[in-house]
């Protein structure tokens, strides 16, 4: 069993520990299986309030850059924004539509990231003492949904056509 990286002179350290190791062999005991256990520690309010402004000024940049150079008919947002607990590296995940233009954006992000980075800063000057390192993802848990929409809902069946899922082809 990992123990967590809490001081456990702390009362907060003591009851996650005495909680998890309770919940662990609760477990174990019942389904006959060692189940070893990590702790992830909790976001901070303060990398919350990070990866919001972050978010918020990452979309805004990217959209007025889309709004510049002309393109039409591709929507951009920023789903999400992950903070490490040392604010020094973000995440950012970005929902392109449609989804077939993902990597394309992707690219062209990528390309200019030191000029969103830059432009991001000037943003947040007064709310960051230093700007994270960022790194671009694209989101595609929109076509995953829309995937097992179209699995539940359609003629076609997975499970007797395994050649319609890309994990189930045999190699």
């Amino acid at each position: 069993m990992v123990r967590p990286n809490l001081p456990l002179n702390s009362s907060v350290g003591k009851n996650l520990f005495v909680m998890a190791h309770f919940i662990i062999y609760f477990i174990s005991d019942v389904t006959k299986i060692h189940i070893n256990c990590t702790f992830a520690p909790m976001e901070t309010n303060r990398q919350k309030k990070i990866a919001g402004v972050l978010q918020r000024d990452v979309a805004d940049v990217i959209q007025q850059a889309l709004r510049e150079a002309g393109v039409q008919g591709i929507l951009v947002s920023v789903t999400k924004v992950s903070v490490t607990t040392d604010l020094s590296i973000a995440k950012v995940y970005m929902s392109v539509f449609p989804h077939q233009e993902g990597d394309k954006v992707l690219k062209e992000v990528n390309a200019v990231k030191s000029q969103i980075k830059h432009q991001v800063a000037q943003r947040t000057k007064h709310q960051l003492r230093r700007m994270p390192e960022v790194s671009y993802f694209i989101d595609d848990s929109l076509e995953y949904i829309s995937g097992i929409e179209k699995a539940v809902k359609g003629g076609e069946n997975p499970i007797e056509n395994p050649d319609l899922l890309e994990k189930r082809k045999k190699k």
